[in-house]
């Protein structure tokens, strides 16, 4: 007999239809389904009463830590995290150690194991150079054929920008879409913090705004001339949505992305060299995290995503610039999704397609999403504290640690 869960007076926020009610909803297999197809089902009955029920969330950047870096986590324990956090797909950048995103072949393995390991669907971007060394093109055409969404040289530098617009031509002849994590290696050298009156008062090697603004800039420009689709991911720069604004209003193919801890944290977090705030690119101004909001209000900004970064307890021991950088997100993702929702910058169905569906489109993946995608119920007013016990993923590193939060992932329904 086939179990169907029947949730009662819940919000439903479904980014397909554009709706936003309050309804009885049945849910067999992860998927809504007709009552009057219940008559030989066992029902199993839930008060949704003050819950909101959305899709399951398409995630467009976290670090898995596997291959490679299985100290910090792996696609058991980061995909557990994701999914009962009501994440199922994932997005994941090139620059595993060792690197096997430049090999097409090893792609669909990786996937395959992140769904029987983790229980989540794992879309990898493949290396835009051999190696990310950044000297010369990657096999795009077999990262293709091979499963990759898009390319990227992902934080590491290129030797010079003849290589990056053959990378862009190549790509644009693929079909492929190319994702920057911009910033500019000769401003930024060896900086590890926003440039402002803490990291100066510290005496920490700074990334001017500039890192990033100069290298958007720049790319910007061959873009447009080679008409290739891009997509900036993780602003964290005020100035860096007005030149996405203005390329968007040319009508160039360009989509962008920030992360949550951008919207919600300051380069204020890292006072007293607090190496959990220890992050790339870096926590900035005040007035960066305002401009950034209002980029994801007025859309300028299509998504939001996580950018997880698990890691082990002694990354974070060094002096801060020794340190890695990078925080864990899974966990805290739907407790600041609510809480922008709180603070008005939007409303519950705006904050569900900025991590549902709007995420999806930008790599052409909207219809397997709503294929894959499941249901997650949560519960707005839930009430919890970030600390060791609470947060699901292998890496406990986060500067939220001993932040009480509100907003919290009861159930998630999905078809395995």
């Amino acid at each position: 007999m086939n179990t169907i869960v029947k949730i009662e007076n819940v919000r439903v926020l479904n980014p397909m239809t554009q709706s936003d009610s309050i309804q009885t909803v049945y849910l067999q297999q992860g998927k809504i389904v007709d009552a009057i197809t219940l008559a030989t089902s066992q029902i199993h009955n839930i008060d949704g009463t003050g819950k909101w029920l959305m899709p399951t969330m398409f995630d467009l950047c976290a670090r898995l830590r596997e291959p490679g870096q299985q100290q910090h986590g792996t696609l058991k324990s980061e995909g557990y995290a994701a999914r009962q956090n009501g994440i199922l797909h994932v997005v994941t950048p090139p620059d595993s150690k060792p690197i096997v995103q430049d090999n097409g072949a090893l792609i669909q393995g990786l996937k395959e194991k992140a769904l029987k390991d983790g229980g989540i669907y794992l879309h990898i971007i493949g290396a835009q150079t051999q190696g990310l060394k950044g000297q010369q093109p990657a096999n795009m055409a077999g990262l293709k054929k091979g499963g990759c969404i898009a390319v990227s040289n992902a934080n590491a530098a290129f030797a010079d920008d003849d290589v990056v617009i053959r990378t862009l031509e190549y790509a644009a002849g693929l079909g492929l879409t190319v994702v920057f994590y911009a910033e500019e290696a000769q401003i930024a050298k060896d900086g590890c913090v926003h440039e402002g009156f803490i990291a100066s008062r510290q005496g920490l090697p700074m990334i001017p705004a500039l890192a990033e603004t100069v290298a958007i800039a720049k790319y910007l420009q061959m873009i447009e001339a080679t008409g290739v689709q891009a997509h900036f991911g993780l602003l964290s720069c005020g100035a860096s949505v007005e030149l996405i604004a203005q390329a968007k209003a040319k009508g160039l193919a360009v989509t962008a992305d920030v992360a949550m801890h951008q919207l919600h944290l300051t380069d204020v977090t890292i006072d007293g060299f607090n190496a959990l705030a220890h992050v790339r690119p870096p926590l900035r101004s005040e007035q960066d995290r305002q401009l950034l909001r209002a980029g994801v209000k007025s859309g300028v900004i299509d998504a939001i995503c996580s950018h997880h970064e698990p890691l082990s307890q002694s990354a974070k021991l060094a002096p801060f610039s020794e340190t890695e950088s990078g925080l864990t997100a899974f966990d805290t993702f739907v407790a600041l999704g609510v809480q922008l929702v709180k603070e008005d910058l939007m409303t519950p169905l705006q904050w569900v397609e900025k991590v549902t569906i709007q995420s999806a489109r930008i790599f052409d993946l909207e219809d397997i999403w709503q294929q894959q995608a499941g249901w997650v119920l949560l519960n707005p007013e839930q009430s919890w504290t970030v600390d060791q016990t609470t947060l699901l993923s292998n890496g406990k590193n986060t500067p939220l640690l001993g932040t009480p939060l509100q907003g919290k992932v009861e159930q998630v329904f999905t078809a395995f």
